[in-house]
């Protein structure tokens, strides 16, 4: 992290100053190990390889750490040439392209695809994983000037309440122990007038629930070694590939190639033969790995936003199999 930083940081327990209290680093400006101390309540938490660490290196969160390690650089639009992430971002939270002078809040990371579209709007750009993704995110965007990485837990951020201008949270929800209580936590982090953008995997009916197949699978999977399931999906990927090549021109083929668990994204992204199979490989991961994956329904999303005292909703199905909302704290 860089010192000009810290001023974005407070203690996650009682949220007093945080002072530097050992510092090694290459440069003037930079620290890459060192830890930081709690003006009030003296707790101490690690700086280690440039990042401020809040919460213990493994967690429930240790397979989505795994995957965007592995799979760091698959959903950058820097690497794979397409604009899948942009068009993301900025259709997902509809703000401006610029944002200078502006502070965003990202919830969920992962490798940073998308703290690398927030960090290009040239607002200050705080971004979080409860993972150790947040490693593959900084080797990409740690050197921005305007982006500091934080490992912390959403429910325990260590930053100020009502200070950022706007916070995103996308696939991330969904996957901790209580959606309800993490979505709730994040208006308190936005000013007055703060936009807020989230989405979370959609829920669908009884009927059709049972039907989708990871249900099927996941008490296994999620369970099982992360490096073992990582094998045996990625070399069971590249078994199918051929054939789901063939599927996806059938009725309802890209629906038959998901229940076999191998994720489709042909027609959807401009992606060559190799980015669609690692796409394929990532999504098939993230199916069968998570210790949670709680969907919610829609008007479920809705009473949450009204719960929360959020104005302007702006809630629908999203293209992207989730539901999104956006809106902003009065």
């Amino acid at each position: 992290m860089k010192k000009s930083h810290l001023e974005l940081l407070a203690c996650p327990d009682c949220k007093a100053s945080l002072d530097i209290l050992e510092n090694q680093g290459d440069e003037s400006d930079s620290i890459e190990s060192g830890s930081l101390q709690c003006s009030n309540c003296n707790h101490c938490f690690p700086i280690i390889r440039h990042i401020p660490r809040f919460v213990p290196l493994e967690n429930y969160a240790s397979g989505f750490g795994f995957q965007w390690v592995k799979h760091s650089r698959t959903q950058y639009d820097s690497h794979t040439g397409a604009n899948a992430s942009e068009e993301r971002f900025f259709e997902e939270t509809k703000w401006p392209r610029d944002l200078s002078g502006q502070f965003i809040l990202e919830v969920g990371s992962g490798s940073g695809r998308f703290t690398e579209q927030a960090a290009r709007t040239n607002a200050t750009v705080v971004s979080m994983d409860y993972s150790v993704a947040v490693e593959a995110n900084y080797a990409s965007n740690g050197d921005k000037e305007n982006v500091l990485i934080v490992q912390a837990d959403i429910y325990k951020m260590p930053f100020n309440h009502n200070f950022f201008d706007k916070l995103y949270c996308f696939g991330v929800l969904q996957h901790t122990p209580d959606v309800e209580k993490s979505f709730s936590v994040l208006p308190s982090f936005l000013k007055s007038g703060g936009k807020i953008a989230a989405d979370v995997y959609r829920k669908y009916s009884f009927f059709k629930e049972i039907l989708r197949t990871k249900h099927w699978i996941r008490p296994i999977t999620k369970e099982m070694n992360l490096e073992f399931l990582y094998k045996i999906t990625s070399n069971y990927v590249k078994l199918m590939w051929p054939l789901c090549k063939i599927i996806h021109n059938m009725p309802y083929g890209k629906n038959i190639n998901w229940a076999l668990f191998v994720g489709d994204y042909r027609g959807k992204y401009d992606l060559n033969e190799y980015h669609l199979r690692e796409w394929a490989i990532l999504d098939t991961f993230d199916m069968l790995s998570p210790a949670y994956d709680n969907p919610q329904t829609i008007n479920t999303m809705r009473k949450w936003f009204r719960d929360n005292n959020l104005q302007n909703m702006d809630i629908q199905h999203g293209p992207h199999g989730g539901v999104e909302v956006r809106g902003v704290k009065p």
